[in-house]
Parts: C-alpha cells; sequence; structure tokens
C-alpha cells in the first residue's frame, strides 16, 4: 500500500477542517489523475476503523470497481451495489452505482437504503440531478462528501443547490511540475464551421445539428490526415458527437490500417470490458467514443487525444482532455489535437481556474475575467505546425517566428495580433529521443523487408521534412519494431500505393 502523497494528506486534512468548522456537505475538487479514489479509500478507511458505515456511489461500472480496488488495497472490503453484482449487506463500506440505488431503493423500493454514518459521491458535479439529490437528501443530517475534477456544470446551476464547503485540491500546473501529471502540447490543425448550429438547455451545441454537421468525409479525413502528420505512433483516445460520428471516424482510421475501435453507452458491458482491456494492452491503438470515457476513464498509456466533438462546455473539455495526463513508464508527454476549436473556447488545461459552488456565473466568465484582471498571456497558433501555445514569440514546436519583434504578445486584455499565415506543414515535431527510436525501426523494418538504405532516408525525411543527416540518427542503431510503429508503416505503403494506383 503506497503512502499518500502531501497533497493528498492535505485534500483530507482540508476537508476535515471543513467538517470541523461546522460544513455537512462538501466538495474536494482535485484534477483527474490526482489520485482521488486513493483519496477516498483512506476516508472509508479511517471511518471504518471507527465502525463507521460509509456509503460510496459513482456514476459509472468502471468507477465502482476501481473505488471497490482501491478499497481493498487498503484492506477495506466492499460490497458493491449494481446491476449483476450479488450483494453483500453485511458489510460496512457499500460501493453503489446512483442509477441502480435510485431504481431499487426510490424507485421501486424494492430495497432499503442502505445504512451509512458518511456519504462520499464520486464526480460530484453529476450529482445534482433530482434522483441524485434524492439519494443524498435521505442522509439528511450525516457527512456528505463530494470528489471532482471540475465543480460546475454546463447548464449554469451551482454545486451549492446540494453543497456547502468547497475544498480546493492541487492545480494541474502544480502536479505537471511535481511529475504526477505529463505536460501536454496542443495542436489545432482545423477548427469547424459551427455557425447557425442553435444551443441546448445546457448551453452546449445541439447534439443532433452538431453531429450532421461534423460526420461528413471531408472533416473525418481531416482527423485522420493530421494524426497521422502529428501523432501516428501514438495511443490515442477520439472524443466523437454521437454513435454515427463514432462509428464513421473509426472507419476511416481501419482504412489506413491503424486499429481502432469505437465505443459508446449502449455497448454491453462484457463487450466494453475487452474494448478497454485491448486499448490498456495496446493491441488497439485508437477508441473512438461518445464521451463514454469523458470520466472514468483510467488507461495511463494513453498520450494523445484527439476532440472532434465541439463544446463549450469546460467541465466536459477539462474531463476529456484529462484522460491522456496520467504518467506511464516511457511517457514524456501528452498531445491534444484539437479539431473542435475547444482550445480557444476554453483555454489550456493547465490554467488556473477560479472554481466555485456559485451557479450564477460561469466559469468561462469567472477565468475569462480573471485572465483580463491579471494581463495574462492568450493562447497562440502557429500557422506553419498549427502547434498552439501563449506567452512566447516563437513557435516551441517548430522554432517558426510568429510574432514579429517589436510587437506585444497578446494577452486577454490586449486584442490578438494578425498571425501571418505561413505555409502549412507536413513535418512532424518529436524530441531526439523518439526521433532516434523512430529510425531505428524504421532501419530494422527495411531489414526484414529487403527495403534500402534510401527507403529508410525517404520515410524520415516523408516525417521529419529533413534527410536524416544528423548524427544521433544516422548513426542510430536498428531496434525492434512495435507494433504502433509497424501499423504505421503498413498504412503509409498501403496509401502510397493507392496515390500511384490513381
Amino acid at each position: 500500500m503506497k503512502p499518500l502523497r502531501d497533497y493528498q494528506s492535505a485534500m483530507i486534512a482540508g476537508a476535515r477542517a471543513s467538517l470541523a468548522a461546522g460544513s455537512k456537505r462538501i466538495v474536494v475538487q482535485a484534477p483527474t489523475g490526482s489520485g482521488k479514489t486513493r483519496v477516498i479509500a483512506e476516508l472509508c478507511r479511517m471511518a471504518t476503523s471507527k465502525r463507521k458505515r460509509v456509503l460510496v456511489m459513482a456514476p459509472r461500472r468502471e468507477l465502482i470497481y476501481q473505488i471497490r480496488d482501491a478499497l481493498a488495497e487498503h484492506g477495506v472490503f466492499a460490497g458493491v451495489i449494481m446491476a449483476g453484482e450479488a450483494p453483500a449487506k453485511l458489510l460496512d463500506v457499500q460501493v453503489a452505482s446512483f442509477d441502480t440505488l435510485h431504481a431499487r431503493a426510490i424507485r421501486s423500493q424494492r430495497m432499503a437504503m442502505p445504512e451509512a454514518d458518511m456519504v462520499i459521491c464520486d464526480e460530484a458535479h453529476l450529482t445534482i440531478s433530482q434522483t441524485r439529490k434524492d439519494i443524498v437528501d435521505h442522509y439528511a443530517g450525516k457527512t456528505v462528501i463530494g470528489f471532482t475534477a471540475t465543480p460546475a456544470r454546463g447548464d449554469g446551476r451551482g454545486l451549492c443547490e446540494l453543497y456547502e464547503d468547497l475544498v480546493i485540491g492541487p492545480s494541474v500546473r502544480l502536479l505537471t511540475e511535481q511529475g504526477h501529471l505529463v505536460p501536454l502540447r496542443y495542436f489545432a490543425p482545423s477548427k469547424p464551421d459551427l455557425a447557425g448550429i442553435k444551443l441546448n438547455k445546457d448551453r452546449d451545441y445541439n447534439e443532433k445539428e452538431l453531429g450532421k454537421r461534423m460526420d461528413n468525409a471531408k472533416l473525418i479525413g481531416d482527423i485522420v490526415d493530421n494524426w497521422l502528420r502529428i501523432a501516428p505512433l501514438r495511443r490515442t483516445v477520439v472524443f466523437c458527437v454521437n454513435v454515427s460520428h463514432s462509428k464513421s471516424v473509426c472507419a476511416a482510421f481501419e482504412r489506413i490500417g491503424v486499429v481502432a475501435e469505437h465505443l459508446d453507452g449502449e455497448t454491453p458491458a462484457d463487450e466494453r470490458a475487452d474494448i478497454l482491456e485491448r486499448v490498456k494492452n495496446g493491441s488497439t491503438q485508437v477508441l473512438c467514443n461518445v464521451f463514454v470515457a469523458s470520466y472514468g476513464l483510467d488507461i495511463p498509456s494513453l498520450d494523445c487525444c484527439v476532440l472532434a466533438r465541439p463544446t463549450k462546455n469546460i467541465t466536459l473539455y477539462l474531463q476529456t482532455v484529462g484522460r491522456v495526463l496520467r504518467t506511464f513508464p516511457g511517457k514524456i508527454d501528452a498531445i491534444l489535437i484539437d479539431h473542435s476549436g475547444a482550445i480557444e473556447e476554453n483555454g489550456f488545461a493547465d490554467d488556473d481556474v477560479p472554481w466555485s459552488l456559485d451557479g450564477e456565473e460561469s466559469v468561462k466568465d469567472r477565468k475569462k475575467k480573471a485572465a483580463e484582471e491579471a494581463r495574462m498571456p492568450k493562447e497562440i497558433e502557429c500557422g506553419k505546425c498549427h502547434t498552439v501555445f501563449k506567452g512566447r514569440r516563437d513557435c516551441p514546436s517548430c522554432g517558426n517566428q510568429v510574432i514579429g519583434i517589436g510587437k506585444p504578445i497578446p494577452t486577454h486584455e490586449a486584442t490578438l495580433v494578425e498571425i501571418s499565415k505561413a505555409a502549412k506543414s507536413s513535418n512532424r515535431v518529436d524530441t531526439w529521443e523518439a526521433k532516434v527510436s523512430f529510425i531505428g525501426q524504421v532501419k530494422t523494418y527495411a531489414r526484414n523487408h529487403n527495403k534500402s538504405d534510401g527507403w529508410v532516408a525517404h520515410t524520415y525525411r516523408d516525417v521529419y521534412g529533413v534527410w536524416p543527416n544528423d548524427k544521433r540518427v544516422k548513426n542510430a542503431p536498428a531496434i525492434p519494431v512495435d507494433q504502433a510503429t509497424a501499423d504505421w508503416i503498413k498504412h503509409r505503403l498501403i496509401r502510397f500505393a493507392k496515390e500511384r494506383a490513381a
């Protein structure tokens, strides 16, 4: 059992201080990847050591299993209240599906509500729907602790409807600096035309209209082409608008030889588990989904997120981006490829966010106001490689001078200066370690498939835009070819053959 990190201990101390001050219902905010499940397990261990009963609730099957397993690692055994699971009513801790508990104990009254001295709600931003409020209200006078990375809702309703106090955890920036999360690189190669699409009651784009706009061959082809240019070797999760859109994107990846799978809310539980296991073990490289993976997905090896679903909801944006920020052996960073305008709409994942339980003013409005008051740097897109960055004149990926000498670096208070429309580049930007690894694998592939040294050089040049003359890559040793590289070479050869035939 690993000891708590300092900030995790601070989260527990903050929660206890709030309760000691008289609050009965509190929310603890901490970013995706900070280890909220570990903190929940410790709270349950502390409670059961004092003979207290605990009810933990979560909205997804995967989250429920994660919590149950984390509790078991701490020597705390829990019953599970969820469809398909045998009950264990005598255990002091119960981990329940919100929907199953409401259906059985409130709607049909087929079971009694579990006894609990403390109630813990995971993904607390989802708990102020009426059915979930009914569950929490049953435990009037008991301690209720909600956990979420994003204590806000897109429809403007505040969590103050259910909770009394907010405990703020560590920031994404701090966790990245301490090595608990990986840095995120941003690319915005295209932005869809969203003119005329109505907003729904949640103040986000109407899904039906958005699906029609996004699910077309040109936009889907753009997603695949830019992924090939920017992140062809990375394990990727793609967020789509609806089932039809996700299946279309998945099919586009499959056509170029990439192993991709589709997942949505109607995917049967056993099939969903099998798909996620294949993503986890690397046999599936690209997971296309309809926001099933926006929370509850814990696959640290994922290092690329493709946003193909425009959203005005900063909560949804941060939840999706957080899926690729977890650390993993050999993982040095993650990439966000934005085809939705979400970076422009919501900013960077490590921006400071002024969270509040108050729903009168949106989080995005508070964030914008704070950025203007502090004259924070504004996001800038490189016209050459489409990297998005801020606070400097030159692109950190390709070195392109985006803001001319003598011109001010734009801030949220200032008007963004016009960025020169440099010629589009198909060259990929990567670390030297990645370049050495790539050409080493290409050399091995060439040797095993009777390809010439010239083919190796051309393959490298097609990816990086220069010949492999640098000593670091020129003298790179041949190394075993991993599956991702083999798949990329395969679909490159297929594409070349099709172009030659055409």
